[in-house]
């Protein structure tokens, strides 16, 4: 039996929530249809979505199509929980993007076929709603040519749009016309079926076109669209049959059973007595219960417990193998996002699972509970939330008097109000959003920190230089001193210190795009047994990068940048000059207006900390009718003075007060080099 881990993708409403219950309940599954104004559906479990009827957390179920199992993913349209579409792109074989015949393609609909192409994920598209009025045919195929993928093959047409009686009839695969467009479509990427076609008497056999067409969808280059009704379940069986025909089934990955258990987790949520639930998709290998399970950062722990999903619900087994998507019980630490199984193999095989495919959160908030007295209660529920969505980034200050979070939009603070009130019990509120905003070096900095010198108290020599890097391309990580001369293990400290300290810069913003080398090193080896003298140790180097770390970087001196977003606004003609105005009071940099249809598209940029705003005003400035689409597009230096953040690391900036921090955290104990009295001792002269 083959399997299919499926996504199914959207923007919001569009109906993807509706036709996973009609796959479901034409599969058998379920005996009944859920509505989600009605809060029936099976994939919206959570109380908090059936009060809204969105879906916020990504969900699986399974159902079987023939001899093919498909392991279903329900992900949030609303571009506020993209956290959540951004887990289960790296676990699927293939997807079903869902566009409304009413609305045509979406701001987040684009969003995620721009995803889904960069990583070449095998996708259908499926135009719903066609029994709604206002639904179109011919002019949301040339929507999603112009707007999605010129590379698409539309499988039927549409009888009755816009009607009750609105139907789906599939083309026959000898229509000479669907024919005729599918080699149109197909001989672009084949050369070997453009021979046959240009050499030909006759048009070319309708069997090797649909083969053509298979392979073709099945490597992301070709995609077939149906249209069909989730509501009535008209179109949904040529849909279901395109599941089987057209993506591609797992049962190669079935033979690598006995290789080494290598996959990812993209889920993580708490079962009834508060313990971890992992679901967790196997790319290779297999695990077992009560076998040992590496995951994460070197931890390991034994699998209690494992739910395949396999045709229904998550039952029981023994084992899962690769493929399959289970829930895995006994990983205490996981977090959504690590890997599991044999550690290099993991690294290689899951790399697609546990990249970025979209922009970080751009805002943050403090969260403030509504009694003093509930603060560290709500440490500890907003501690929950981040273990299933790390983008939260929940943030402590220094002091710890503020806890702050990373959002996307406005309606996430909406709903996590709503959870911590619902699931924890704890009224808390927020303060005004601001914008995440980063630092960029303004040129190179060096410094070091030599053993013996007074004020080095650590038994460790460090000399680090800083350098500016691309953007996007991330922490980099070189040496200058020669290999051998540093053990392994304070070359990792160094290294993660760094990057550590780099979290929070010269103004408490992330220095993302940076290379540190390092240029001087120096240790005191083990001494021999028996001697009283005292060595180096990993805590040494860990502690002392932080200071020279940060010296470097004020030598470099930083710039804050924020988060710039594109736009482009659709909007009609009487609505220009408001808009234009609006635009112009938020600051935007726009382009040229330009006509589109019978509307008018103003394009350009704007501060990521006016979207919402921006959002908000246009039903009012265009009566209803206007349409935006924003992504993230640039960081750009912020004018005026630079915005700063409250510290969570100790100031490194602050000789002083870091040091106190450092030798308050030695009390008691025997902390690297140190004598036990919470000072750190140098090497002799």
């Amino acid at each position: 039996m083959q399997l299919l881990n499926l996504g199914i993708l959207a923007h919001v409403d569009a109906g993807k929530t509706s036709l996973t219950e009609r796959l479901l309940f034409d599969a058998g599954v379920i005996g009944e249809i859920g509505r989600v104004d009605d809060g029936s559906t099976q994939t919206d479990s959570l109380a908090l979505e059936r009060q809204r009827g969105i879906t916020i957390k990504a969900a699986v179920v399974s159902f079987a199509v023939g001899d093919l199992t498909v392991n279903l993913i329900d992900t949030p349209g609303h571009p506020d929980f993209i956290a959540e579409v951004e887990r289960a792109l790296g676990v699927l074989d293939g997807a079903i993007l869902v566009v409304s015949a009413v609305e045509g393609v979406q701001a987040q609909t684009r969003v995620l076929m721009r995803a889904l192409r960069r990583l070449r994920i095998p996708t259908l598209i499926f135009v719903n709603k066609i029994d709604r009025g206002g639904a179109r045919y011919e002019g949301v195929l040339a929507d999603i040519s112009a707007r999605l993928t010129p590379a698409i093959a539309a499988m039927g047409a549409v009888t009755s749009p816009g009607t009750a009686a609105a139907g789906w009839l599939p083309y026959a695969p000898a229509d000479p016309g669907f024919a005729s467009r599918l080699t149109d479509l197909l001989t672009v990427h084949d050369d070997a079926l453009l021979a046959d076609y240009l050499s030909g008497d006759r048009a070319l056999p309708c069997q090797r076109l649909l083969s053509a067409l298979a392979a073709q969808t099945r490597q992301a280059l070709a995609h077939p669209v149906y249209f069909g009704s989730a509501i009535t379940g008209a179109g949904i069986r040529s849909l279901t049959a395109g599941l089987a025909e057209l993506l591609p089934g797992t049962d190669e990955q079935h033979d690598t059973g006995n290789g080494p258990c290598t996959g990812t987790v993209f889920k993580v949520e708490r079962g009834p007595a508060g313990e971890k639930i992992a679901y967790t998709r196997l790319f290779t290998g297999a695990a077992a219960i009560r076998q040992p399970l590496r995951y994460g950062a070197g931890k390991v722990a034994r699998v209690t417990a494992i739910q395949v999903f396999n045709g229904g619900p998550a039952s029981p087994a023994q084992a899962v193998r690769a493929g399959q998507i289970a829930k895995l019980w006994g990983l205490t630490d996981v977090r959504v996002g690590d890997g599991v199984g044999d550690a290099s193999a993991t690294r290689r095989t899951s790399d697609r699972a546990l990249s970025i495919h979209f922009a970080p959160p751009m805002l943050e908030a403090v969260v403030v509970p509504a009694r003093a007295a509930d603060r560290p209660a709500l440490h500890a529920a907003l501690c929950r939330l981040a273990e299933q969505d790390p983008l939260i980034n929940l943030r402590q200050d220094a002091d710890g008097a503020e806890l702050l979070v990373s959002l996307y939009g406005e309606v996430q603070k909406e709903v996590i109000q709503a959870t911590l009130a619902a699931e924890f019990g704890v009224q808390a509120g927020f303060r005004e959003t601001t914008t995440i905003c980063i630092e960029r070096l303004a040129g190179t900095g060096a410094a070091a920190e030599f053993m013996g010198e007074p004020a080095n108290p650590f038994t460790a020599t460090i000399g680090l230089r800083l350098s500016p890097a691309l953007p996007g391309a991330g922490f980099g990580f070189r040496l200058e001193i020669e290999r051998g001369s540093l053990p392994a293990a304070f070359l990792t400290a160094i290294e993660e210190a760094a990057r550590q300290t780099l979290a929070e810069g010269l103004y408490g913003w992330q220095v993302p795009d940076c290379v540190v080398t390092v240029t001087n090193s120096g240790y005191v080896p083990p001494p021999p047994r028996g001697w009283s003298k005292y060595s180096s140790s990993a805590a040494d180097f860990r502690h002392l990068t932080p200071l020279v770390t940060m010296t470097a970087l004020r030598r470099a001196g930083t710039v804050v940048c924020e988060p710039v977003c594109k736009f482009r606004l659709e909007v009609p003609p009487d609505s220009v000059t408001a808009v234009l105005t609006a635009l112009a009071r938020m600051g935007a940099a726009r382009q040229a207006a330009s006509v589109a249809g019978t509307g008018t598209v103003v394009a350009g940029e704007i501060r990521a900390g006016r979207v919402h705003e921006l959002r908000q005003q246009l039903p009012g400035l265009t009566s209803g009718e206007g349409v935006l689409e924003a992504a993230f597009a640039r960081h750009r230096e912020v004018t005026g003075d630079f915005p700063v953040r409250p510290r969570t690391d100790h100031n490194p900036l602050h000789r002083d007060e870091y040091l106190l921090h450092v030798q308050r955290g030695a009390q008691g104990s025997r902390t690297g080099s140190g004598d036990g009295s919470g000072r750190y001792r140098v090497r002799g002269g």
